[in-house]
């Protein structure tokens, strides 16, 4: 997706004026920003082309999102979820490369079907450009109205475009990990508490979670299933949700809309269940991962109902 990086590169431009001067600066993590995207993006090309292990991948992703915290982005507040407050640099920069390597990869893994992972990224990164917006930091507000604008017609090929007629084209690794990076970068921006940037704010890591819900959640459920059945974490299998979701008998665009859906109902609810009953972050993660459960237990008995099987491994 070079487009993506044109957008990422005018984002990262800071205007500051001084009078009837205008200066254009670089702060050193927009800088090493850039740079670990490229890495990334480099990355999913030769997967594309010529294909690279989940090792290889893992490890490169490590250290691209490594380079952030090292220039000063890092997650130092979690706002007392778990009763947890500020955190230190150290324990901080751990967690923001978990974050971004997780979400990362999330991204990556949920792209099983036309639309899925264009479309749930263009969600949450429309949610947080009005989460940018509301804060008036217009430089990310840019960034993410290019990479929104990048989505749409690559979503109307991907989901209606005919590869019979050359009218279809695909994501690839390198257009969702490019994804799915930015989208980590964003959540750690967002959820950093710096008074420099925007005002302190409970509510940024809920927000911020909520936008991500499912392919999160998602690849965490996947990753406990392969555990339980002795599968290897890296391992490729067809146990995702729009995988689960076609063996109800659901097409490619139904399970898109259902998983589309979902997400809204999650964002749905965990705003109203911040802003009008005041729930604690701690207890709104608590109802997500139960109706999580319960959304994929009613998928699984469906399955069962067709005759198909839950679990399938990559060697089926």
């Amino acid at each position: 997706m070079p487009s993506m990086l044109l957008a990422t590169i005018v984002a990262i431009v800071v205007y500051n004026h001084e009078g009837n001067n205008q200066q254009v600066t670089f702060s050193l993590w927009s800088v090493a920003f850039f740079f670990s995207l490229l890495l990334i993006y480099g990355v999913g090309i030769v997967d594309d082309i010529v294909g690279l292990g989940a090792r290889t991948k893992f490890s490169i992703q490590v250290i691209a999102a490594s380079v952030l915290p090292l220039s000063g982005l890092y997650i130092n507040n979690l706002y007392g979820f778990m009763g947890i407050h500020e955190i230190s640099a150290g324990v901080g920069s751990v967690l923001t490369v978990f974050i971004i390597v997780f979400i990362c990869n999330a991204v990556n893994l949920i792209d099983g079907i036309d639309g899925l992972s264009a479309g749930v990224s263009f969600v949450a990164l429309t949610g947080f450009m009005i989460c940018f917006l509301n804060e008036g930091i217009i430089v990310y507000s840019i960034l993410i109205a290019g990479l929104i604008g990048i989505l749409v017609p690559f979503l109307y090929y991907n989901i209606f475009g005919s590869q019979e007629k050359n009218r279809k084209i695909f994501m690839g690794d390198s257009g969702s990990l490019t994804l799915g990076f930015i989208l980590g970068f964003l959540f750690v921006k967002f959820s950093m508490d710096n008074p420099h940037v925007k005002h302190f704010n409970l509510e940024s890591m809920m927000l911020a979670y909520t936008l991500l819900i499912v392919p999160s959640f998602d690849v965490v459920r996947v990753s406990l299933v392969r555990l339980k059945h002795k599968a290897h974490v890296f391992k490729a299998d067809k146990n995702h949700i729009h995988h689960k979701l076609m063996r109800t008998g659901l097409g490619q665009h139904c399970a898109l809309i259902f998983i589309l859906a979902l997400t809204l109902c999650f964002i749905l609810m965990n705003l109203t269940l911040w802003h009008i009953f005041n729930v604690r972050m701690g207890y709104i993660v608590a109802s997500n991962i139960v109706i999580w459960i319960l959304v994929n237990f009613g998928i699984n008995k469906v399955i069962e109902s067709k005759g198909q099987k839950v679990y399938i491994s990559c060697q089926q």
